[in-house]
């Protein structure tokens, strides 16, 4: 069952202010129905699914993708040149999102290796980079898998407008907290099951 998807319909329910009663009333199913979607027990079929994303107001292919995802270790990289910063936000990214694989690069390259490699369900970059820029980095990655969460470490507030630009859903602050960090996760344009307490 893809935990994938059960977490995207309760995100998007919850966004569009419906509680599950609503949903189902909306679908002509039960209210159960809708709960065991959300909690991973029943995938609704193909015909379902279009209803779904139309009563939600999103692409029936995002609930389609979602539904498909196996639920295998979400893939989380943090990218920064400073090898302290990759000392320090490793941690703290494996604490709040138990879940996931967590890996750091100071190289961009790297990471785009990794990317074509292993599917990234968040990526942390820093702007700044060592012979690139952050902001490349994550049209890069967008083009290897649109549907990876970016998420913008600066210590300079300055670069949050060029940001906002290609199509990340985030910017952090450095350094990186566990509370900086959840209030990320509530953010993300394509979620995905952190294991975490705000999971």
């Amino acid at each position: 069952m893809s935990r994938l998807f059960s977490d995207t319909i309760k995100k998007l329910r919850v966004g569009k202010g419906l509680s599950q009663q609503a949903l189902a009333s909306k679908l002509f199913v039960t209210r159960s129905t809708v709960a065991r979607w959300e909690n991973g027990t029943r995938l609704p079929d193909a015909v379902m699914i279009s209803r779904l994303a139309e009563a939600l107001g999103v692409d029936a292919a995002v609930l389609l993708s979602a539904a498909a995802e196996r639920d295998i270790l979400p893939n989380v990289i943090l990218v920064d040149d400073r090898k302290l910063i990759l000392t320090g936000g490793l941690p703290v990214l494996k604490e709040v999102i138990p879940n996931a694989t967590v890996t750091g690069f100071t190289d961009a390259d790297e990471a785009i290796e990794f990317a074509k490699a292993n599917r990234v369900a968040l990526a942390f970059l820093d702007i700044e980079l060592r012979n690139t820029s952050g902001l490349d980095l994550c049209r890069s990655l967008l083009e290897i898998n649109p549907h990876t969460n970016v998420v913008y470490l600066t210590a300079y507030p300055d670069y949050s407008l060029d940001a906002w630009n290609t199509g990340a859903c985030g910017f952090m602050l450095k350094p990186i907290t566990a509370e900086g960090v959840r209030e990320q996760l509530e953010k993300l344009r394509y979620p995905f099951w952190t294991g975490g307490d705000n999971a």
